[in-house]
């Protein structure tokens, strides 16, 4: 080849790859996040305190039980393992899309063998004819001269980063779940734990009273207030027990098995916390570390790359067919001497009417990226809005806690005292019963709050998609004093 046409060739070449390597898609541009830069302003616990940002469910959960739950439900749940799968199917997908934008080369091999009458044909001969072939084959190929191709490819490549995404946040709302799961089951336990002293207690004081009122001490409203009070425990104690099963049910199904729960004893101790404590990073983290948000915006980029197709619509397709080997009228003779055969087929299309089906593609690329946009600012704007109620859920509820733990002490006082008071006959059994109730009232309010507290975490665990901040103290693995 002589030097001119060398360079010739170099710059047909050149020019087709760039023309390849084109892309008729928009250049993508993240849009502005819908929300404020602060969170709205509430009172933190942990200001002053030093943060260490942390990633993933071991940090945060520090109780081996529900550690070794989550573990379980990671393997088991159905939920989780169906968005796994997910991600399979468009990971095979975007490997369909990409296959596209290389040739497709085949080995083929025919033979034909046919009988013909002498009517059937010019020459007027008929027999029996044979032809053989083989050799190997470029079946259409397209050259993406326009980027239509890579576009699809590009769509399906966001797609899949999408569902990948997707799978993330799923086991992100898995651990909360079962967090939530598992904190609802104890404290229902240990409110049951707690209503069953209190119906042993109410029981032995009805037959005190109803003794007493045998013997003429104590009047008939004392002990009718004494039975009322201890048929009321035992309601409470079956309202519990219901609660407690129906938690354990709901544990099992997130976690989908019941085996694990045979080697734990429920209850735990309010000093030693499942969860950890943790707080939020700024909301412009909330685009770095809430998977469905990336998802969201992953969404979105395919929706662009999709306009990029629509608009390769508009232009010329050009696309090559080929094939070589052998053929001959003897199938001993294929592979012989003057047998070599080949064929090279170009094709270009070059749409002229087609009843606006390519502007309406075009218009319908546009605007599924317009409500791509508008979802994931909707995304954004509901991750914000879950960040901030568990934040103000969990020190509104450290606050309630903290309150309800000064009446205890203050009602744990006082029946004492009505108690001391009755024994001395300075006041009525009336007014000891009342303490009480408000005693076991706010024994049995602690424990809901404590556990609702310790959710609260658990949802901003999942609102910041698995990445927080945390004391510097903090992940230590807790151990519960078992009880029951």
């Amino acid at each position: 080849m002589s030097a001119s046409n060398y360079r010739r060739a170099s710059l047909v070449m050149a020019t087709t790859m760039f023309i390849a390597a084109c892309s008729m898609a928009p250049p993508y541009q993240r849009p502005v996040a819908p929300v404020a830069d602060q969170w709205p302003a509430v009172m933190d616990p942990v200001r002053g305190a030093q943060l260490v940002q942390q990633d993933g469910w071991r940090a945060f959960v520090i109780d081996e039980d529900l550690r070794r739950f989550v573990d379980v439900a990671i393997g088991n749940n159905r939920d989780l393992r169906t968005a796994l799968l997910n991600v399979e199917a468009a990971r095979a997908q975007y490997r369909i899309e990409r296959s596209d934008q290389l040739p497709a080369v085949d080995a083929t091999a025919s033979g034909v063998r046919q009988r013909l009458s002498p009517a059937s044909n010019l020459e007027g001969v008929g027999g029996v004819q044979e032809s053989f072939q083989s050799g190997v084959a470029l079946a259409a190929f397209e050259l993406d001269l326009f980027g239509r191709l890579r576009s699809l490819s590009d769509a399906a490549l966001h797609e899949y980063l999408a569902t990948e995404e997707a799978a993330r946040s799923a086991e992100v709302s898995l651990v909360s779940e079962v967090a939530r799961a598992y904190l609802l089951r104890e404290g229902a336990f240990r409110q049951l734990m707690l209503t069953q002293e209190i119906v042993d207690t109410r029981r032995e004081a009805f037959e005190r009273i109803a003794a007493r009122r045998t013997a003429g001490v104590a009047s008939a409203l004392e002990q009718e207030e004494a039975e009322t009070l201890a048929n009321q425990a035992k309601a409470d104690l079956v309202r519990l027990d219901r609660q407690y099963r129906q938690a354990t049910n709901a544990l099992v199904l997130l976690i989908g098995t019941r085996d694990a729960l045979t080697e734990l004893k429920p209850g735990f101790e309010t000093d030693a916390p499942v969860v950890a404590e943790l707080e939020p990073g700024a909301p412009s983290e909330l685009l770095a570390s809430r998977p469905d948000v990336r998802a969201a915006e992953r969404r979105l980029q395919a929706r662009n790359a999709d306009i990029g197709a629509a608009r390769a619509a508009f232009f010329p397709r050009i696309a090559l067919t080929g094939s070589a080997g052998s053929a001959s009228a003897e199938f001993s003779e294929l592979y012989g001497s003057n047998t070599r055969v080949w064929s090279f087929s170009p094709q270009i299309t070059l749409p002229i009417f087609s009843g606006g089906r390519n502007r309406a593609n075009l218009n319908l690329a546009e605007a599924r990226k317009d409500i791509a946009v508008a979802e994931y600012e909707k995304s954004i704007q509901v991750a914000f809005q879950e960040v901030a109620d568990a934040i103000a859920a969990r020190e509104t509820l450290e606050t309630e806690r903290q309150a309800l733990s000064a009446v205890i002490r203050n009602s744990a006082t006082a029946a004492r005292l009505s108690e001391a008071r009755y024994r001395a006959g300075l006041d009525s059994y009336l007014r000891y019963l009342d303490a009480q109730r408000t005693l076991y009232a706010a024994q049995i309010e602690e424990i809901d709050v404590e556990v609702q507290r310790q959710i609260a975490l658990t949802q901003l665990f999942r609102a910041m998609g698995g990445r927080w901040y945390a004391p510097v103290s903090g992940g230590a693995v807790a151990t519960r004093h078992q009880s029951g």
